[in-house]
C-alpha cells in the first residue's frame, strides 16, 4: 500500500447528498498515512455531522470561519498554510459559484483563497445544475485560475434521474490526491512539444448548412491528455466539437480544413511529434453560396473539390517530426491503413474500425498500431486508457528513432 507519510490534506465538504461519499475519502487518505483535516460549510453540516469526521480523522472539525478560540491565531490562516493539498469533494454549484468570484463569506472558501497550496473540486449536482451556462462558466474561470476538476460521472442521482452529476468515486478521487502528493519527476516527454489535430472539419454550403462528419474529438482530446501527461508541451488544432478544453494544453479552435491546414503547418515547424486525428473533410463546396439556398425542385446538384491532405503536407515539408497518422475505415481496415502509412510517409499509423456504433462519438474505441517493420492490437477500452497505452508506444518509437 502506498503511503504518504508527512504529508497534510484539507478535505472541503459543501452542501449535497454526496457528503456522505466524503467518508471513504478521509478513510482511505488516514489509511495510507496522510494528516487530514475537514472544513465543512454551513450547508454541508444538514446532511453529515462533524462527529463522524472527529471520528475519522482524528482531529476537530472545522466548521466556523469567525471562531473565537481558532481567530486568536488566526485559525483560518493557519489551515490555509498547513495544508500540502486542499481538496473539496462534494463541490456544490453554490460553492464552485462562490469561488469562481473570489468570495470569502464561510471557512471553506477563505481558506481556498488564502492557500497557496493546490485546490481540488470533485463536483456533485444534479445534471441540469452541472450543464447550466453559469455552471459551465465558473467551472472555466476555476480551470483558468489552476484548480485542478475531477469530473462528475454519469449515472443515477439522488433525484432518481440519470445524467453526468454524480461525484466521481471516492477510491477515484483518492487515486488523483496521492498523484497530487507525489514528488514532480521530469516526464520522459519533458521539453517535447506534441502538435495534434482532432475533431471534424465543416466544409460551408451556404450561411446555414455545412458538409460534416460523426467525429467528437474525444479520442484526439484524450491523446492530449495523456501526452500532457508525461511532460510535453501540447497544442491541439481543433475543429468544432462539444469538449472542453484539457488543462494546461493549448487549443486552437478552426472550423473548415483549410484553416486546419495552415493552422497545422505554422505549429508543426516549432514541434517534435504530430499527431492526426482529426477526422478532415476530404472535399469541400466549389462555391460557397451567400444565401441559405431554398427549395426548387426535387435534387439539388454541388460541385466539390478536394482539400488539401494535411497529414501528407505536414509530414512532407516537416520530415524532421515523429508523425502519426490515423485511420478510420469501415472495411480494408489494415490495407488502407498500410497503404496511408507508405503513401503519406509515416512514422506510425493508427487504425480503427467507425461504423455501426465504433469509433466515431463513443467513449470507447479499438485501435491497430501499424508501423514500418510491425504491428499491435489494442483491444477495446475507454479512450483515455487507450490514449495513455498509445502514447507509451509512440515515445518507445520516438526515443527508438532518435536515440
Amino acid at each position: 500500500m502506498t503511503t504518504q507519510s508527512n504529508k497534510n490534506i484539507v478535505i472541503g465538504i459543501s452542501g449535497g447528498i454526496a457528503a456522505y461519499k466524503s467518508a471513504q475519502l478521509v478513510r482511505g487518505l488516514i489509511k495510507r498515512g496522510i494528516t487530514v483535516r475537514v472544513c465543512m460549510t454551513p450547508a454541508a453540516l444538514q446532511f453529515m455531522t462533524p462527529l463522524t469526521f472527529q471520528a475519522l480523522s482524528g482531529h476537530p472539525v472545522h466548521t466556523d470561519l469567525l471562531n473565537p478560540d481558532a481567530e486568536a491565531g488566526m485559525g483560518h490562516i493557519a489551515l490555509a498554510r498547513w495544508a500540502d493539498l486542499v481538496v473539496i469533494a462534494p463541490a456544490s454549484a453554490d460553492l464552485m459559484a462562490r469561488l469562481s468570484m473570489g468570495l470569502a463569506n464561510d471557512l471553506l472558501s477563505t481558506l481556498c483563497l488564502a492557500t497557496t497550496a493546490p485546490v481540488h473540486l470533485a463536483p456533485a449536482m444534479n445534471h441540469r445544475m452541472w450543464s447550466h451556462l453559469a455552471t459551465q462558466a465558473n467551472l472555466n474561470t476555476l480551470i483558468q485560475r489552476g484548480v485542478i476538476i475531477h469530473e462528475p460521472e454519469i449515472g443515477q442521482q439522488a433525484c432518481g434521474e440519470v445524467g453526468m452529476g454524480r461525484m466521481l468515486a471516492p477510491d477515484d478521487i483518492l487515486k488523483q490526491c496521492l498523484k497530487a502528493l507525489q514528488p514532480r519527476k521530469q516526464g520522459v516527454l519533458q521539453g517535447k512539444q506534441v502538435l495534434l489535430t482532432a475533431g471534424p472539419t465543416r466544409e460551408a454550403i451556404d450561411p446555414v448548412r455545412y458538409i460534416s462528419n460523426r467525429s467528437s474529438g474525444k479520442m484526439g482530446y484524450s491523446i492530449a491528455r495523456a501526452a500532457r501527461d508525461l511532460g510535453a508541451k501540447v497544442t491541439i488544432v481543433s475543429g468544432p466539437v462539444a469538449l472542453r478544453a484539457p488543462q494546461k494544453v493549448t487549443v486552437v479552435s478552426v472550423e473548415s480544413a483549410a484553416e486546419m491546414h495552415q493552422a497545422t503547418l505554422d505549429y508543426a515547424a516549432s514541434a517534435d511529434i504530430f499527431i492526426a486525428t482529426a477526422a478532415v473533410s476530404d472535399f469541400s463546396t466549389e462555391d460557397v453560396f451567400s444565401k441559405k439556398i431554398k427549395k426548387s425542385g426535387d435534387c439539388l446538384t454541388l460541385e466539390l473539390k478536394q482539400n488539401a491532405d494535411i497529414l501528407y503536407d505536414t509530414s512532407h515539408q516537416y520530415p524532421q517530426l515523429f508523425s502519426v497518422g490515423f485511420a478510420a475505415e469501415t472495411d480494408n481496415l489494415m490495407v488502407y491503413a498500410r497503404d496511408k502509412l507508405q503513401r503519406k510517409k509515416l512514422d506510425m499509423i493508427v487504425a480503427n474500425p467507425v461504423g455501426e456504433g465504433k469509433g466515431f462519438d463513443q467513449a470507447t474505441n479499438q485501435l491497430e498500431i501499424i508501423w514500418k517493420e510491425g504491428h499491435l492490437s489494442l483491444p477495446e477500452k475507454d479512450k483515455q486508457t487507450l490514449a495513455h497505452e498509445l502514447m507509451a508506444i509512440i515515445v518507445e518509437h520516438y526515443n527508438r528513432l532518435n536515440s
